[in-house]
């Protein structure tokens, strides 16, 4: 099996496992309770905030733990909403932990900025947005489907200019991209450890200093009040561990990535006719390519391919099993030949050029064998 669906999640690197039992084996404890073994493991936890804090740009009483990249984007945006009603600037297609929570909040109206053909927010009509009406911003730093990065300098600057609070999904950039919460200057931003070869079930929600949410969830006092519940020590130390592997090596990563990334891509585009390339004049995530096979029906591919040992993905994974065409794909409007024939390819760490080329292969043959049949 050749897997290169590394933007759905990564799997779990072996020293994070390691460490993970590391701390299992010590903080027995509950990091709340006033005790010896509470305060070893409220010492650990500590540890692994302060180690995310400090890679990500922001101090440790920024970070929130959550038990994902989702319910980090809940928190922010309802807390940042708090009681108000108004106008949500948000662009079309953003993942939907936002787009449905944004479509459900009553008493809010969704204001979408559109796209151009290159999947970037279009400035001109980010200018004329309803901001005297606005309570808050939001916006996918690099989006799960076509990788494309957007430039948040204007967003961030209208925001400051109007006093109103956005927030930053950069799940999918984390890991991938070098991010920092201070210099981009969001109000919250969402991170997911398992997007960076971290446990699954935890992420983080940072929060600018001096910003107060309104209390989504209740319950106890953890997490600042925002995230109460007890918190999972060994999975915040899993994913500061990840954090730190992937800080350390993040330049020869992203090297890496885009080596294999434009292998696949180039041979691809050279062995097959009528190939499509999503945003390829945009800046990209280094492993993600969206990519075309007109005359080929994407569900039709997906299953082909994973019948002949290749992992790759329709769209975004947590929008599996919806029928309709991608909403990204529609939003820089592209035809619906192109949109229904696009398939998602993610490549990871553990990706080998062997396994590019195979995989190369292998789709040659079954789009061939899909446009004949």
């Amino acid at each position: 099996m050749i897997y290169l669906d590394y933007n759905a999640t990564t799997p779990l690197l072996p020293e994070v496992q390691q460490e993970m039992l590391r701390v299992a084996s010590i903080a027995v404890g509950n990091p709340g309770s006033r005790h010896a073994a509470g305060r070893k493991s409220r010492q650990l936890l500590e540890e692994a905030r302060e180690t995310v804090a400090r890679i990500l740009g922001a101090t440790p009483d920024e970070v929130v733990f959550t038990s994902g990249g989702t319910e980090a984007t809940n928190l922010a945006l309802h807390g940042m909403r708090g009681t108000r009603n108004g106008h949500i600037i948000l662009p079309p297609a953003e993942h939907p932990a936002t787009s449905e929570v944004v479509m459900n909040m009553a008493g809010c109206t969704p204001h979408v900025v559109p796209l151009d053909s290159q999947g970037l927010v279009k400035a001109e009509s980010l200018h004329v947005a309803p901001w005297d009406s606005a309570v808050l911003a939001t916006l996918l730093l690099a989006h799960n489907e076509t990788g494309v990065v957007q430039d948040v300098s204007l967003l961030r600057e209208l925001c400051v200019q109007r006093h109103v609070p956005w927030h930053l999904d950069a799940v999918q950039a984390v890991g991938k991209i070098g991010v920092n919460f201070r210099e981009l200057g969001c109000t919250t931003m969402a991170v997911g450890a398992h997007k960076f070869y971290g446990p699954r079930g935890i992420g983080a929600l940072l929060i600018r200093q001096g910003v107060e949410l309104t209390p989504y969830l209740r319950g106890g006092g953890q997490e600042r009040g925002v995230r109460p519940g007890t918190e999972p020590v060994m999975l915040a130390a899993g994913m500061a561990k990840a954090l730190q592997i992937s800080d350390e090596n993040r330049v020869t990563r992203e090297e890496y990535l885009r080596t294999l990334r434009d292998r696949l891509e180039s041979r691809l585009t050279s062995a097959i006719p009528n190939v499509v390339v999503n945003c390829e004049e945009a800046t990209r995530l280094p492993n993600t390519l969206s990519i075309a096979f007109p005359g080929c029906v994407a569900d039709a591919l997906l299953v082909a391919l994973d019948l002949a040992g290749l992992c790759v993905s329709v769209g975004s994974a947590c929008a599996s099993g919806s029928t309709k065409p991608s909403p990204i794909l529609e939003a820089i409007g592209v035809s619906a030949e192109v949109a229904k024939s696009t398939v998602r390819i993610s490549v990871g760490i553990q990706t080998t050029a062997e396994e590019i080329d195979r995989a190369a292969e292998i789709m040659r043959t079954v789009v061939n064998r899909l446009r004949n049949s």
